[in-house]
């Protein structure tokens, strides 16, 4: 298996991936602790509508490799998603999707590469440890003992947590659940299967907000208004920071790519179609 070397630390090379769809290159980059499961809503419409969908696993998730560390690195997670990204050998610049984690990995691709990115939709970011709330950020930095936990719990435990905060949530939103039970087995399974090392990321990530202000691709912000992971403040005030970039708020919690699927599908088309 070919490996990346990065930090004198040899990484294997390979993702798992999909792609389906033929035209203007759309990447997908999931969550923390989520997959490529992430777009199963959302890669339909795109291939449908003269698009190529391509959607990877990162490093430490789904079925991409698991290096044995305790403490995964940023650009470990950014190295090896780079290298998938010349694997894929485009003739054109992509567009890039990603929520939270996947939205930092798209600003920071956006930035370094930025020729070969024609546009970016981030989805709930996660561009600094500031927008954690105190009890979150206090739990990823005590040793990787969320990562430690994580890596215990079995699936009927992930998913207890998961149909509370989806019932939670559904109440705000008028119905029982704001999670579609596919969504919620496939949630918990991802839980269940990321490396132990991975749940440390959101305490060695760099900030990126002084950043902001020179990512210059056009950009569409998209945010749950009711988000328990990430300030929903912040969003707004990243967009303020970009100098092309417009924000969108729904009624949903940190995954409105999956709570709010035909919506959020419908913002992602009509800003697709801007960009023709």
């Amino acid at each position: 298996m070919k490996s990346i070397l990065t930090d004198d630390i040899s990484i294997p090379a390979v993702a798992n991936f999909v792609q389906h769809g033929e035209g203007t290159p759309v990447i997908l980059i999931h969550g923390i602790a989520a997959s490529l499961h992430d777009w199963d809503d959302l890669i339909p419409e795109l291939s449908q509508n003269g698009y190529a969908a391509y959607a990877l696993d990162l490093l430490g998730h789904g079925e991409s490799p698991k290096p044995d560390f305790h403490t995964y690195q940023m650009d470990w997670i950014f190295e090896h998603f780079e290298h998938w990204m010349r694997s894929l050998r485009l003739t054109e610049p992509a567009i890039v999707i990603g929520h939270s984690l996947g939205g930092y990995v798209a600003l920071e691709y956006a930035r370094r590469v930025s020729a070969w990115t024609r546009g970016l939709i981030l989805v709930n970011p996660f561009y600094s440890r500031l927008q954690l709330n105190p009890l979150l950020r206090r739990s990823y930095s005590r040793r990787n003992l969320r990562g430690y936990l994580a890596s215990k719990a079995p699936v009927w435990m992930y998913r207890a947590f998961v149909d509370i905060g989806s019932v939670v949530m559904g109440r705000n939103q008028g119905a029982l659940h704001s999670l579609p039970e596919r969504i919620r087995m496939q949630t918990a399974l991802d839980y269940a299967r990321t490396a132990q090392g991975v749940y440390r990321i959101p305490n060695v990530i760099s900030d990126m907000t002084d950043f902001l202000p020179h990512i210059n691709t056009p950009t569409l912000v998209v945010w749950g208004d009711r988000d328990q992971t990430l300030s929903p403040a912040s969003f707004s005030e990243m967009v303020s920071r970009m100098p092309r970039a417009a924000g969108k708020s729904v009624r949903a919690g940190h995954v409105p790519h999956q709570s709010n699927a035909g919506e959020f599908n419908q913002m992602v088309m009509e800003f697709l179609r801007e960009l023709r």
